[in-house]
């Protein structure tokens, strides 16, 4: 923050460095009470409900939201449409903080998380569908920290070392694909084993497959709010190439998003269908499901429809915030809201407040990265050095 306030000639005590300073003290505070005096001490969990809002939301929804970095790569680099280049760098940035902080949270979670690393060393088991998810994105953050390099070797001077990795773009971004889909449907899979506890509307055998997709919307329409967010704060810091694109982005992203809402929606309702779960809708927990279904799929793949014929970028934008919150609120239904339905009030787990305290100190640290990293590697901008690569 000194850094910042250094470089930029802006005062170091603006309000969002107070607020971000409280949090991270916060946040470290219980981050050694969590380390010093156990899970028992700082979260609600129990057996009925072993995972809590670090499992929801730092896993479920940081993976989603996350997944701009390979739905960009591959859209630029395998389908070839170079005109989306100038959002690689901020996606991919985006992608590998999102996924280095699902790997931290995870260490809040596990009950002895230096034993993280066991089933890659001692225990081989790779029958089991969590040993699949903790390969895949241990080897994805691996991948993202590769493909983010780049840019930090342009910052330091590398250049050989860039010239390597620029080479192996192609072959980084069909493993980083490949990577992508199996641990986002897998994530979905992990629920697949708990028919009785998680509620039929949203219980599904496609589940793996919702879960993939979802995942595509949610990164597509975060790179639009991510790019909306960066235009705002650090327009400064962009060359005259992102931000005569940013237009484009997003109506070619909006465009994406809202035709794959649209078929998201069509097995959204072949997944009900399949079970014969209409008689639910009309019940308190059906009436939340078609919010969900109608209030963050089908209107949202209408309003991206209606953005991108008017070419209104700024209905776009709003879409894009409103899908990301509908992908969190969905991994939030499966995960906390509907799991453990049928238990009695007494018994339904509700977050600590320094579980949310963790959680939100988490998302903090993944803000104050970003905003390090912008403001000094060509994240935004192309470094003069590199221009004709």
């Amino acid at each position: 923050m000194s850094d910042d306030a250094a470089t930029t000639g802006k005062p170091l005590f603006t309000p969002f460095n107070v607020i971000a300073g409280i949090i991270v003290v916060l946040g470290l505070i219980v981050t050694v009470l969590r380390f010093t005096a156990g899970l028992d001490a700082v979260t609600n969990l129990s057996d009925y409900n072993p995972w809590g809002i670090w499992i929801g939301f730092d896993l479920l929804v940081g993976v989603a939201l996350a997944a701009g970095g390979f739905v960009t790569s591959a859209a630029v680099y395998l389908f070839g449409m170079k005109k989306y280049h100038s959002a690689v760098r901020p996606a991919i940035l985006t992608g590998f903080l999102g996924y280095a902080l699902v790997v931290i949270a995870l260490n809040y979670d596990v009950g002895r998380p230096w034993r993280l690393p066991y089933p890659f060393i001692i225990q081989q088991g790779t029958t089991s569908l969590l040993f699949e998810v903790a390969a895949c994105v241990a080897l994805y953050l691996t991948v993202l920290f590769v493909e983010f390099s780049p840019a930090a070797m342009e910052w330091l001077g590398l250049k050989r070392a860039r010239k390597l990795v620029v080479r192996l773009t192609i072959l980084l971004t069909i493993f980083g694909v490949v990577l992508s889909t199996l641990h986002q449907s897998s994530l979905g899979a992990l629920f697949l084993i708990a028919p009785a506890k998680l509620h039929p509307l949203w219980y599904s055998p496609y589940i793996p497959v919702f879960f993939f997709i979802s995942a595509i919307i949610a990164g597509l329409s975060m790179v639009i709010f991510e790019s909306t967010l960066s235009h705002r704060f650090f327009a400064d810091k962009m060359d005259e190439a992102h931000l005569k694109e940013k237009d484009t982005v997003a109506l070619g992203f909006g465009k994406a998003a809202s035709l794959v809402l649209a078929g998201y929606f069509i097995i959204k309702v072949i997944g009900i269908s399949e079970s014969n779960n209409w008689h639910l809708l009309p019940t308190n927990y059906g009436l939340w499901f078609l919010v969900e279904l109608l209030g963050f799929i089908a209107l949202p793949s209408f309003l991206y429809a209606v953005g991108v014929r008017d070419k209104n970028i700024k209905l776009i934008k709003w879409t894009a915030a409103w899908t990301v919150l509908g992908i969190a609120i969905n991994r939030l239904n499966i995960s906390l809201i509907a799991f453990n339905w049928h238990l009695p009030a007494s018994e339904r787990y509700f977050p600590h407040w320094m579980e949310i305290v963790i959680t939100v100190f988490l998302v903090t640290l993944g803000i104050l990265a970003f905003r390090f990293i912008v403001t000094r590697m060509p994240i935004l901008y192309s470094h003069p050095d590199y221009e004709d690569h």
